[in-house]
């Protein structure tokens, strides 16, 4: 018989990406389901400076961390560089997705391409939502919480109450 050998699989860590401007209903099902796949998931709020951002920076982290603190190996960092430097940065060589459309696959297959040339090491995983939750989009969430429109079924209660309060502001 042979020896047995102990060989040590490196940890397998995901970072999940996205403005969470902000996080919806749809994001924590899917951080839910992708805990049981990954032994770490790096959520990762990012700025991104072509879109208009009703949350801050500092707001959406604040509201991840707490929405999704009942899952145990998440972990929230926001981040202001190219994803590939973050998720080398992370000790990480997989970026999660999700998909919802056909549309949100062609703008995530350009994505894998151009994430592929700036660094071959890193994969892509997708995710689809679920079903009942695969029409929420935060864009949406955004716009009709800007008609002073009730939210409360897309996102958790704190979210929902920091959007009121954000267009409270910007009134």
């Amino acid at each position: 018989m042979g020896q047995n050998f102990f060989y040590e699989t490196p940890m397998k860590i995901a970072v999940y990406p996205g403005t969470f401007n902000p996080i919806t209903n749809g994001h924590t099902d899917l951080v839910e389901r992708a805990s049981g796949l990954f032994d770490k998931i790096i959520v990762a709020v990012g700025t991104n400076r072509q879109k208009g951002v009703t949350l801050s920076t500092e707001k959406r982290v604040e509201l991840a961390r707490a929405v999704l603190g009942h899952v145990g190996n998440i972990e929230v960092q926001s981040f202001d560089t190219l994803l590939t430097d973050f998720v080398k940065k992370c000790n990480s060589h997989i970026i999660l997705r999700g998909l919802r459309t056909v549309a949100d696959f062609e703008y995530e297959f350009q994505l894998v391409g151009m994430n592929r040339i700036l660094d071959p090491t890193i994969e892509t995983v997708f995710l689809a939502p679920a079903e009942h939750l695969s029409y929420i989009s935060s864009t949406l969430v955004r716009e009709i919480a800007s008609y002073g429109g009730d939210i409360s079924k897309f996102v958790h209660p704190l979210v929902a109450e920091a959007m009121a309060q954000a267009q409270r502001e910007q009134a």
